[in-house]
Protein backbone atom coordinates (compact mmCIF):
# COMPACT_ATOMS: atom_id res chain seq x y z
CA UNK A 1 0.00 0.00 0.00
CA UNK A 2 2.76 2.27 0.73
CA UNK A 3 6.14 2.70 -1.37
CA UNK A 4 8.68 0.46 -0.23
CA UNK A 5 11.42 3.51 1.09
CA UNK A 6 8.55 4.49 3.41
CA UNK A 7 7.39 1.37 4.59
CA UNK A 8 10.92 0.43 5.15
CA UNK A 9 11.60 3.57 7.06
CA UNK A 10 8.40 2.84 9.29
CA UNK A 11 9.90 -0.92 9.91
CA UNK A 12 13.60 0.30 11.00
CA UNK A 13 11.39 3.20 13.11
CA UNK A 14 9.09 0.87 14.96
CA UNK A 15 12.63 -1.29 16.06
CA UNK A 16 13.76 1.53 18.08
CA UNK A 17 12.58 1.29 22.02
CA UNK A 18 9.49 3.86 22.74
CA UNK A 19 8.27 3.90 19.11
CA UNK A 20 5.40 1.83 18.15
CA UNK A 21 4.06 1.60 14.50
CA UNK A 22 1.48 4.23 14.94
CA UNK A 23 4.37 7.04 15.87
CA UNK A 24 6.84 5.24 13.56
CA UNK A 25 4.04 6.31 10.71
CA UNK A 26 3.49 9.52 12.13
CA UNK A 27 7.32 10.18 12.00
CA UNK A 28 8.22 8.92 8.82
CA UNK A 29 5.44 10.75 6.86
CA UNK A 30 6.75 13.93 8.82
CA UNK A 31 10.35 13.76 7.20
CA UNK A 32 8.74 12.96 4.36
CA UNK A 33 6.90 16.32 4.11
CA UNK A 34 10.15 17.95 5.33
CA UNK A 35 12.33 19.73 3.20
CA UNK A 36 15.73 17.79 2.40
CA UNK A 37 17.76 20.81 4.11
CA UNK A 38 16.15 19.23 7.40
CA UNK A 39 16.68 15.40 6.71
CA UNK A 40 19.89 15.61 5.67
CA UNK A 41 21.67 16.59 9.04
CA UNK A 42 19.46 14.22 10.71
CA UNK A 43 21.06 11.31 8.52
CA UNK A 44 24.24 12.46 8.86
CA UNK A 45 23.82 12.78 12.77
CA UNK A 46 22.34 8.98 12.58
CA UNK A 47 25.05 7.81 10.04
CA UNK A 48 28.47 9.27 11.93
CA UNK A 49 26.41 8.29 15.41
CA UNK A 50 29.30 6.00 16.39
CA UNK A 51 32.21 7.84 15.18
CA UNK A 52 34.65 8.83 17.40
CA UNK A 53 32.21 7.64 20.44
CA UNK A 54 33.85 4.74 22.90
CA UNK A 55 33.03 3.54 25.89
CA UNK A 56 35.41 4.84 29.27
CA UNK A 57 37.99 1.82 30.00
CA UNK A 58 37.38 2.60 33.70
CA UNK A 59 33.07 3.19 34.11
CA UNK A 60 32.33 2.37 30.50
CA UNK A 61 30.30 5.41 30.42
CA UNK A 62 30.02 6.82 26.40
CA UNK A 63 32.76 9.34 25.83
CA UNK A 64 34.74 10.74 23.24
CA UNK A 65 38.01 10.28 25.43
CA UNK A 66 39.42 7.80 27.78
CA UNK A 67 39.15 7.95 30.49
CA UNK A 68 36.18 10.16 30.59
CA UNK A 69 35.30 13.55 31.34
CA UNK A 70 33.91 12.50 34.60
CA UNK A 71 36.85 9.63 35.36
CA UNK A 72 39.31 12.20 34.25
CA UNK A 73 38.63 14.78 36.73
CA UNK A 74 40.75 15.45 39.44
CA UNK A 75 37.75 17.26 41.35
CA UNK A 76 35.64 14.62 41.70
CA UNK A 77 35.27 12.68 45.02
CA UNK A 78 36.58 8.67 44.09
CA UNK A 79 35.53 7.10 47.42
CA UNK A 80 32.21 6.94 45.86
CA UNK A 81 31.10 4.91 43.10
CA UNK A 82 27.92 5.03 41.95
CA UNK A 83 27.03 1.78 40.20
CA UNK A 84 24.09 2.37 37.19
CA UNK A 85 22.30 0.77 34.59
CA UNK A 86 22.76 2.91 31.31
CA UNK A 87 24.41 5.68 30.56
CA UNK A 88 21.60 8.09 30.25
CA UNK A 89 21.42 7.33 34.41
CA UNK A 90 24.75 8.99 34.82
CA UNK A 91 23.32 11.77 32.40
CA UNK A 92 19.80 12.46 34.94
CA UNK A 93 22.12 12.22 38.45
CA UNK A 94 24.30 14.59 37.18
CA UNK A 95 21.83 16.95 36.11
CA UNK A 96 20.74 17.18 40.16
CA UNK A 97 24.33 18.64 40.76
CA UNK A 98 24.13 16.58 43.96
CA UNK A 99 26.94 13.85 43.29
CA UNK A 100 30.29 14.81 42.91
CA UNK A 101 31.65 10.73 43.29
CA UNK A 102 32.32 8.65 39.91
CA UNK A 103 30.35 6.19 37.93
CA UNK A 104 30.07 3.19 37.14
CA UNK A 105 27.75 1.91 34.04
CA UNK A 106 26.84 -1.78 33.81
CA UNK A 107 24.98 -1.46 30.47
CA UNK A 108 21.49 -3.83 31.43
CA UNK A 109 20.59 -5.32 34.56
CA UNK A 110 20.45 -9.14 35.55
CA UNK A 111 17.03 -10.33 33.68
CA UNK A 112 17.00 -14.31 33.30
CA UNK A 113 13.19 -13.77 31.90
CA UNK A 114 15.10 -11.74 28.60
CA UNK A 115 18.46 -14.44 29.24
CA UNK A 116 21.01 -11.09 30.40
CA UNK A 117 23.03 -12.99 33.19
CA UNK A 118 25.51 -11.64 35.14
CA UNK A 119 28.91 -12.15 32.26
CA UNK A 120 26.55 -10.12 29.77
CA UNK A 121 26.90 -6.83 32.39
CA UNK A 122 30.14 -5.02 33.46
CA UNK A 123 29.90 -6.82 36.75
CA UNK A 124 33.39 -8.48 36.75
CA UNK A 125 34.76 -5.22 35.67
CA UNK A 126 32.98 -3.44 38.40
CA UNK A 127 34.20 -6.11 40.89
CA UNK A 128 37.64 -5.94 39.87
CA UNK A 129 37.80 -1.86 39.83
CA UNK A 130 36.49 -2.20 43.86
CA UNK A 131 39.03 -5.22 44.47
CA UNK A 132 42.24 -2.98 42.71
CA UNK A 133 41.39 0.14 44.32
CA UNK A 134 41.99 1.10 47.43
CA UNK A 135 39.96 4.83 47.10
CA UNK A 136 36.99 3.35 46.51
CA UNK A 137 34.84 3.31 50.31
CA UNK A 138 31.33 3.70 49.29
CA UNK A 139 29.53 1.50 46.66
CA UNK A 140 25.98 3.52 45.85
CA UNK A 141 23.73 1.06 44.40
CA UNK A 142 21.66 3.35 41.70
CA UNK A 143 19.55 0.68 39.93
CA UNK A 144 16.11 1.44 39.09
CA UNK A 145 13.46 -0.04 41.48
CA UNK A 146 12.38 -2.98 39.43
CA UNK A 147 12.39 -6.57 39.78
CA UNK A 148 15.52 -6.99 37.53
CA UNK A 149 17.01 -3.33 39.08
CA UNK A 150 16.60 -4.99 42.69
CA UNK A 151 17.64 -8.35 41.54
CA UNK A 152 21.23 -6.75 40.35
CA UNK A 153 21.29 -4.27 43.28
CA UNK A 154 21.14 -7.81 45.71
CA UNK A 155 23.41 -9.91 43.38
CA UNK A 156 25.98 -6.64 43.85
CA UNK A 157 25.57 -6.48 47.38
CA UNK A 158 25.84 -10.30 48.13
CA UNK A 159 28.99 -10.41 46.25
CA UNK A 160 30.90 -7.17 48.40
CA UNK A 161 29.31 -8.90 51.30
CA UNK A 162 32.85 -9.30 54.09
CA UNK A 163 34.57 -6.31 51.86
CA UNK A 164 35.93 -3.33 53.34
CA UNK A 165 33.61 -0.67 51.52
CA UNK A 166 30.50 0.80 52.50
CA UNK A 167 27.79 -0.37 50.45
CA UNK A 168 23.80 1.91 49.87
CA UNK A 169 20.95 2.09 47.87
CA UNK A 170 19.52 5.18 46.97
CA UNK A 171 16.17 6.27 48.69
CA UNK A 172 13.28 5.30 47.04
CA UNK A 173 9.52 7.20 48.10
CA UNK A 174 7.06 9.79 46.57
CA UNK A 175 7.84 12.36 43.96
CA UNK A 176 7.22 16.06 45.43
CA UNK A 177 3.56 17.03 43.78
CA UNK A 178 2.27 13.56 44.20
CA UNK A 179 -0.73 12.95 46.80
CA UNK A 180 -0.73 9.78 49.11
CA UNK A 181 -3.78 8.13 47.82
CA UNK A 182 -2.62 8.18 44.70
CA UNK A 183 0.77 5.75 45.33
CA UNK A 184 1.06 2.15 45.21
CA UNK A 185 1.55 0.30 48.41
CA UNK A 186 5.20 -0.69 47.42
CA UNK A 187 6.27 3.42 47.14
CA UNK A 188 4.36 4.05 50.37
CA UNK A 189 5.89 1.40 52.16
CA UNK A 190 8.96 2.50 50.92
CA UNK A 191 8.66 6.41 51.42
CA UNK A 192 7.74 5.50 55.31
CA UNK A 193 10.52 3.16 55.80
CA UNK A 194 13.29 5.85 54.34
CA UNK A 195 11.71 8.32 56.04
CA UNK A 196 14.57 10.93 57.35
CA UNK A 197 14.65 13.90 60.18
CA UNK A 198 12.79 17.22 59.54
Amino acid sequence: MLPKSLQKLIDELSKLPGIGPKTAQRLSVYLLRSPHSRIKPLGDALLNLKDGLSFCEICWHVTETTPCSICGDPSRDKSKLCVVEDVLDVVAIEKTYQFKGVYHVLHGVLSPIDGVSADQLKLAELFKRIETNPEIKEIILATNPSLEGEATALYINKYLEGKSVKISRIARGLPMGSDLEYADIATLGKALTNRTDY
